[in-house]
């Protein structure tokens, strides 16, 4: 027995559509993050980027359970004195929601050169509408 690896050009990409209304923001981050790595697919490999591309749309609609929403905060830091920001959920649920998501998938991707480049391949968005269309997306229930 062989074990299969994948190679760059053999991989076939496709284009994933997920709506997140009423999705759970940390449920749909961790099927999200599978997905990019390509770790749902049989021919998974470690060192060849076989994961898809995936468009979020409905951003703004994300849910989170408990009292998240009161005590979640997002900072962030300059590196200059004083330049410690905090920002709680709501207030970056207004401003960024897609940033919100970014963020959640970021987290649970490998902080490697392979988790920065599947990063690039979550395209996410705040109303129903996506720049996308040209891709012909599969819609997917991940819930």
């Amino acid at each position: 027995m062989k074990s299969y690896m994948a190679k760059k050009d053999q991989v076939q990409q496709r284009w994933l559509l997920v709506d997140a209304d009423g999705a759970v923001l940390g449920r749909m981050a961790a099927k999200l993050a599978v997905i990019l790595m390509g770790k749902d697919k049989p021919t998974w490999t470690p060192h060849v980027d076989v994961g898809d591309y995936v468009v979020v749309i409905n951003a703004e609609k994300v849910k989170i359970t408990g009292a998240k929403a009161e005590q979640k905060y997002y900072d962030s830091y300059s590196r200059y004195p004083g330049g410690y920001k905090v920002v709680p959920y709501a207030k970056m649920m207004a401003k960024k929601p897609e940033f919100i998501i970014e963020t959640a998938v970021r987290k649970m991707l490998p902080k490697t050169q392979m988790g920065r480049h599947a990063l690039k391949k979550l395209k996410v968005f705040r109303g129903p509408e996506h720049e996308h269309q040209a891709q012909k997306p599969e819609k997917v229930e991940l819930f």
